[in-house]
């Protein structure tokens, strides 16, 4: 049956004015050209609600009860990675049958929404208390401090780019038009191992590891490196070199080293990447070096040189001037993961 046209709200104040000065169904029906039962319906209606404006309606009942709402979010809340197919599944099983998008939709209505889970190092009972430990001893040292520290990390720059999500704009039929696609190469394409070094007053210098590094290696790079970046940097006497815990950094013989050549260490927790103010400049080195489109090695390892020499001192210090928010989000997370 076809669904019936509204009428206006104008109409229907016009029958209010009617029934009010004393004409009956029939007279207004006649009167206005409608049929009596929709006269009768809209004076009900103003009689029951004191209004002829349309009331909101309760729609389609929900196939989703109380109780499967909630078993919903229970299973979701006790395992974030169950699919919406699994949960669809599991409503089944107690005979509610609903689209996996109702499903979604439901949670979404709750404040659980679907998204890209965070990769984060896995951290043991041991890392947590090292963080936590790590931040709450150092919350209060000066800024001088920090600003005398010397950052340094090793990172892999990928010849054929980052894994990331990428996305294009092309026509139904156009996916593997050359425009459209992204090359891939067997193993990568190749790749360079750099080793870097910063401080507050800008980057250090970069050196690019040839072959395996191993703890020979390694001095090796921290005495041709560490000493002439302190003296471009004007680093104060009392600065200290940070390295994570990688065991070319603390084996017996990178210790001793260090020892003898009076480089003055700061104790770092593991698993603690997120410590270290040195990835944001990793991330800004890949950056500009994939948006540069190096077609083979001898490339990458020039366009890395060149970007790195080109990282403003600005961000360097504001990089350090931010960094107690940092000991600060490991305290709040008491060792655990954080934002950065």
């Amino acid at each position: 049956m076809p669904r019936s046209k509204e009428i206006q709200k104008q109409m229907r104040k016009r029958i209010m004015e009617l029934y009010q000065s004393g004409k009956g169904y029939k007279a207004i029906s006649k009167a206005l050209g409608l049929q009596r039962t929709t006269v009768r319906a809209i004076i009900h209606k103003w009689r029951k609600h004191g209004t002829v404006e349309n009331l909101p309606r309760s729609g389609r009942p929900t196939k989703i009860t109380p109780r499967a709402q909630r078993q919903l979010i229970q299973e979701v809340t006790k395992d974030p990675t169950t699919t919406s197919k699994e949960l669809q599944a599991s409503l089944a099983s107690v005979k509610v049958s609903v689209h996996d998008s109702t499903i979604r939709k439901r949670l979404g209505k709750n404040g659980l929404h679907g998204r890209v889970p965070r990769r984060k190092p896995l951290l043991s009972k041991k890392n947590i208390k090292a963080r936590l430990s790590f931040a709450r001893k150092h919350l209060d040292d000066p800024q001088d401090f920090w600003d005398n520290t010397l950052w340094t990390d090793e990172t892999k720059v990928e010849l054929f780019g980052r894994c990331v999500s990428h996305y294009v704009w092309r026509k139904s039929n156009t996916a593997f038009q050359k425009k459209n696609i992204i090359p891939t190469v067997k193993y990568g394409g190749g790749s360079v191992m750099v080793w870097g070094c910063f401080a507050a007053s800008g980057p250090g210098r970069l050196a690019v590891i040839n072959g395996t590094m191993n703890s020979a290696v390694y001095q090796n790079i921290l005495k041709e490196n560490v000493r002439p970046s302190v003296c471009d940097l004007k680093l104060k006497r009392t600065w200290v070199l940070q390295q994570d815990n990688d065991p070319k950094h603390t084996s017996k013989s990178t210790s001793e080293w260090l020892k003898k050549n009076k480089m003055k260490t700061l104790e770092w927790p593991s698993q603690s990447p997120d410590l270290n103010p040195i990835e944001m400049l990793w991330h800004d080195l890949k950056k500009a070096v994939h948006a540069r489109k190096p077609s083979n090695v001898a490339d990458l390892q020039q366009f890395c040189k060149d970007e790195w020499a080109k990282i403003p001192p600005q961000r360097c210090k504001r990089l350090m001037a931010s960094y107690r928010k940092r000991l600060i989000a490991v305290v709040a997370a008491k060792g655990g993961p954080t934002s950065y």
